[in-house]
Formats: C-alpha cells, structure tokens, sequence
C-alpha cells in the first residue's frame, strides 16, 4: 500500500511536470548576436512549441507561432505527441485513484483493483516515452525551464508507474466475500457468505 500510495503521488507529479512542459513557451534560451553582446544587453530569446518570446529587463514580448504549414516538422510533431501524452494521463490518473485501497466502489474487489492499477501503471509508462527534446539550432544558448520541468516529469512517471506495479504485483491479495463460507450448525456442510439473515437463523437451529 505504500508503494502504490508513493507511486501514485510521483506519477501525478511528473503528469502535471509534463502539462507545465507543453504550455509554457520556455524551452530553449537563444541569442541572435554573440554570448558576450547577449550579456551585455541583457536580452534573450525564449523559444517553446507554441511561441518565441523576448526576454530584457524592460520588455517580455511573444510571437505566437499560427503559420503551422511553415513550422518545421519536429515542432509539429512534438506538439502533436505532447498533447497525447498529456490526454493519456488522464485516463491513467483515474485508473491509479480508482485503484487505491482507500477507495471503495460498488462491487469491487481486489482482482478488479489490480487490474486498474496495472493498466493505469502501464499508461504511465508509456507517457514517458513522447519526446521532450529541444533540435539543435543556430543561436541556442541554454535549456530553459519547460525542458527541464518535462525532463524532472519524465523522470517522476518512470519512477511512478514501476512502483504502482511492483506494489501490486507483490502484496498478496485480500481475502473477499465472493470466496468466504459459513458453517452452519445444522447440517455442518459449507455454504456461501452471502445473505447474513439465513446465517442467524442456522445459529439458533
């Protein structure tokens, strides 16, 4: 339980490191002049998938990125695979809750729990995989804050998502009542645990 508890705290935070990623506009810093002209002006550029910013002391300035047929091609598909990835936490999310052993729903039992949390651990894993990557270009000067929130993200949900597995996988399953009997004094045969009031009736026989 504690693993998955634990799992399921650094899955959510690396999904929302991975949507922090996608929507803001900071992933590399570039320079249009030299190092030393960008220092002294103390201007840079910020570039995302979705706009390139001017960043000085005076002025934060975007331009937002519209012409998608002119965007290259390694922009359009990491928006493209970014969304995704954030759409499939989602459903995962939702799985790893519903499989918590706090949360009770009507007719569940622990074989239908594991299975939520060994698809919800899964989909976690794959959302690892979408490309949280920068292309080398003219003028890139550093990583900026939405490349290393996706990469400390990825990280969490490769953390996660394997603990969500392995504590399911290795604590043993709880007894339920589809597979509980009673005995009855009567007869002394097994019968199933199902309705309370036969059971009190055979006791006072």
């Amino acid at each position: 339980m504690c693993r998955h508890i634990t799992g399921s705290a650094a899955s959510c935070a690396g999904w929302i490191g991975v949507i922090v990623a996608t929507a803001t506009n900071d992933w590399v810093r570039t320079c249009d002049y030299t190092v030393a002209t960008c220092v002294r002006m103390d201007e840079l550029g910020s570039r995302g998938l979705w706009a390139e910013c001017v960043i000085s002391p005076s002025l934060y300035h975007c331009v937002a990125l519209n012409q998608i047929l002119t965007l290259p091609a390694y922009v359009q598909t990491s928006r493209a695979l970014m969304i995704l990835a954030c759409l499939l936490g989602l459903p995962a999310m939702l799985l790893v809750l519903m499989s918590m052993p706090c949360v009770r729903l009507h007719n569940d039992t622990s074989t239908v729990k594991q299975r939520r949390a060994l698809v919800g651990g899964i989909l976690i894993i794959i959302l690892v995989w979408f490309p949280i990557g920068t292309h080398q270009n003219e003028g890139l000067m550093s990583f900026g804050f939405s490349l290393y929130a996706g990469w400390v993200g990825s990280a969490l949900c490769l953390l996660g998502g394997p603990m969500i597995l392995c504590g399911y996988c290795t604590d043993p399953a709880t007894p339920s009542r589809d597979n509980s009997f009673y005995y009855s004094r009567q007869g002394g045969t097994a019968l199933p645990l199902d309705p309370p009031a036969n059971h009190a009736k055979s006791a006072r026989v």
